[in-house]
């Protein structure tokens, strides 16, 4: 019983997966394209999101600084869910909305990239953190699911929407590694040459 509980969410992982490669490819090639402008013009992307998206948001970054699969130099990213004395400051002393609002103000140059994560599409202090960075001239490559929430109505044409066509929180995030992992390599394999993808 508890086997097939467990093989019953690979068998709805991989199938979503499946269902998303085709409507997710584009928007994951543009916000590559997007990323590459970024980081070889000396800009850097600033990536955010709550629980789950946070850890993620950590990930992208370390792939980034460090490396994916190949080695590389550097490439400039900030996880703005990282830094516990400025979250708590502005949580504190002003509101939980403005967490990662104030740090894209601080830090946001044009040009930058903002990765905003919410599964739901409508995380207060991600769609904030789009406001602030659309104020600082930046594009935001957006990850979403649940046909996009919020925001879906807070990105701009010049933006990058990523939206899993999915309801469920787990099943997103599980999407949402997959097409970072997806713009690590593409990245990788833009700057470096392309190279046959390991078994």
């Amino acid at each position: 019983m508890l086997e097939q509980r467990i093989e019953q969410h690979f068998i709805e992982s991989a199938d979503l997966k499946y269902q998303a490669a085709q409507v997710l490819s584009k928007p994951i090639a543009a916000a590559v394209q997007a990323m590459l402008i970024c980081v070889t013009s000396g800009g850097k992307v600033l990536a955010c999101g709550n629980g789950g998206s946070a850890a993620d948001a950590q990930h992208f970054a370390a792939e980034l600084v460090g490396r994916y699969e190949r080695e590389r130099p550097e490439l400039a990213a900030i996880a703005l869910t990282t830094d516990s004395s400025i979250l708590t400051a502005l949580a504190n002393d002003y509101d939980f909305k403005v967490v990662f609002a104030r740090q894209v103000r601080a830090l946001g140059q044009p040009g930058d990239i903002l990765l905003a994560i919410s599964t739901s599409g409508d995380s207060g202090n991600v769609l904030a953190a789009i406001d602030a960075a659309h104020e600082r001239e930046m594009v935001v490559v957006g990850l979403s699911g649940r046909g996009g929430g919020k925001m879906a109505h807070a990105l701009r044409d010049t933006d990058v929407h990523i939206c899993v066509p999915h309801e469920r929180t787990a099943r997103i995030q599980e999407v949402h590694i997959l097409a970072l992992h997806c713009i690590c390599d593409a990245i990788d394999a833009q700057l470096l040459g392309d190279q046959e993808l390991p078994s």
